[in-house]
């Protein structure tokens, strides 16, 4: 630290085998952005030492770690659940917690954990290093703001199909480039323009517009509720949802962005999935909008 100067941007901190391994008693923070663990492999020192037989690696690839690194009991899935525990009761104070995994099966372990306890914010990822040795990450999120999608699944869809998180990126329509994309983006605004969002802000110059809703209010079901509780005086007028544009106070349900991408070969418009917790709400709107730009 002293020789890169930076004694004044890192702590380190002396903690027990049973202290917690999220110091929030030591920090004085109230909140972290992130957390990042690389844990003990390995649930004893058999194991360690079977795993390196099993390897013909040269000398300058061996690992130089010491037993108390690199053994735990229970393993990496344990010292990692440790961390899984401690974040069911911090939740929101650390916006990210990461850990890196030595064993697929590790991971799979921990995605059916967090699965188990409703968390779907989620990100996975596999690192290669050389022709063999491949590493794996698992990060989970209480927050409501969802990663890009190559971001969260950073590995091969098909291969890796049941520990992949939702898609959070859908492909509404593509069109040739003989296409007009002008009379594409007046669809699109005309169309979200039209539904009582939170808020709906269209950027000429990118091409994407950034959206924000508290239920979905372009379902059939959702105007027949508002024509049952439509205001029959001027005062119940005033109570009804602000008009596009305006975020109001209510709680948003979907975050999104609509996206029109145009390249040599043709117009793509995508969907985004930004923010909230339901899957089939953004699924509901990437459908809904499927349907309206289909016949451009």
């Amino acid at each position: 630290m002293e020789l890169n100067g930076l004694e004044d941007q890192i702590r380190v901190i002396d903690r027990k085998p049973t202290d917690p391994l999220l110091p929030f008693d030591v920090l004085g923070v109230d909140t972290i952005d992130f957390v990042m663990m690389n844990p003990p492999f390995y649930e004893s020192d058999e194991e360690m030492l079977s795993s390196a037989k099993k390897k013909a690696r040269p000398p300058h690839s061996a690992c130089t770690g010491a037993p108390v690194e690199m053994v735990c009991d229970g393993g990496e899935v344990a010292h990692v659940g440790r961390m899984l525990t401690e974040s069911l009761v911090l939740r929101e104070r650390v916006r990210w917690y990461t850990s890196m995994f030595g064993k697929v099966s590790s991971l799979e372990a921990m995605i059916d954990k967090l699965r188990e306890h409703g968390i779907d914010n989620y990100a996975v990822t596999e690192f290669v290093q050389g022709n063999k040795t491949k590493r794996w990450a698992l990060g989970w999120s209480f927050g409501a703001m969802r990663p890009a999608q190559e971001v969260a699944r950073g590995m091969t869809p098909l291969a890796w199909k049941k520990v992949l998180p939702p898609i959070t990126r859908m492909v509404l329509v593509t069109l040739p480039i003989t296409k007009g994309v002008g009379t594409l983006v007046d669809r699109i605004v005309e169309v979200m323009n039209s539904l009582e969002l939170l808020s709906w802000v269209w950027d000429k110059q990118a091409l994407r517009g950034i959206g924000r809703t508290r239920e979905n209010v372009w379902s059939r079901a959702w105007r027949r509720k508002k024509m049952r509780e439509k205001p029959t005086d001027a005062v119940a007028a005033k109570l009804t949802v602000p008009p596009s544009g305006h975020a109001g106070s209510e709680k948003c349900h979907l975050g999104f962005a609509v996206v029109v991408e145009v390249g040599t070969s043709g117009t793509e418009v995508s969907l985004q999935w930004r923010e909230g917790h339901d899957q089939g709400i953004f699924e509901s709107l990437g459908g809904f909008l499927q349907g309206k730009l289909k016949d451009i």
